[in-house]
């Protein structure tokens, strides 16, 4: 049998990478993050996602070891997602830091009513799903939360020091109030099918932020 002399790249060209493949595994997670949202963890079976992007079952495991596995890259996939779009809104440089944080509201309001109640926060979902039944998910699901307060905490650090809260408002605490009110007024907002949950929690919340009076406006 001929031996053929391997072919060869020119140089400095990087090699052909599968792009089928990185574009089937994309869609499944893409399509896990549609399903699981609106249907649960427990609740959606591996048939629908295959159903949904149309590919046969083996090249699911072929991907995906279980479904658990699964559940952590649908976890990763939508975390990367959230965190461009806390991004797009709390770094928002033509807006003040507050106004940043309102303009994150408001677009969630509008994606509740635009996918009409049905989705809310993936995150917040599998959290109340599987956070005391699936220890392998769980850490994950809190570590995108951390993720997500971090961020926030970091807008309200501009808005101390753009002057809008007082010098000694803990950033990092009411971030953590902020998600925690924020994913149970989500909750309750899908429930009742109408957005005055997370009016009445945002409402509250930013009334009660640390506001400088004319003696601390300039102390930092």
């Amino acid at each position: 049998m001929p031996v053929t002399e391997p072919s060869r790249r020119r140089p400095g060209r990087p090699p052909k990478v599968d792009g089928s493949r990185l574009a089937t595994r994309e869609r499944l997670v893409r399509a896990g993050i549609e399903i699981l949202t609106e249907q649960g963890f427990a609740s959606t079976g591996i048939d629908a996602v295959l159903k949904r992007v149309g590919v046969p079952k083996g090249s699911f495991y072929h991907y995906f070891a279980s479904k658990e596995a699964f559940g952590h890259a649908v976890i990763e996939g939508y975390a990367a997602y959230f965190a461009r779009k806390l991004d797009r809104w709390l770094l928002d440089a033509t807006r003040s830091p507050l106004e940043r944080l309102r303009d994150f509201v408001a677009d969630g309001k509008a994606g509740l009513r635009r996918f009409e109640f049905r989705r809310g926060c993936l995150i917040g979902n599998l959290g109340q799903e599987l956070g005391g039944t699936h220890d392998a998910l769980r850490d994950p699901i809190e570590a995108v939360f951390r993720d997500w307060q971090g961020r926030v905490a970091r807008c309200l650090e501009a808005a101390i020091a753009a002057g809008e809260l007082t010098p000694d408002a803990d950033s990092e605490r009411l971030a953590k109030i902020f998600w925690i009110g924020w994913e149970g007024a989500i909750l309750r907002a899908k429930l009742v099918r109408d957005t005055a949950p997370v009016d009445l929690f945002t409402e509250h919340f930013f009334a009660g932020l640390p506001r400088p009076t004319p003696d601390t406006r300039n102390t930092r």
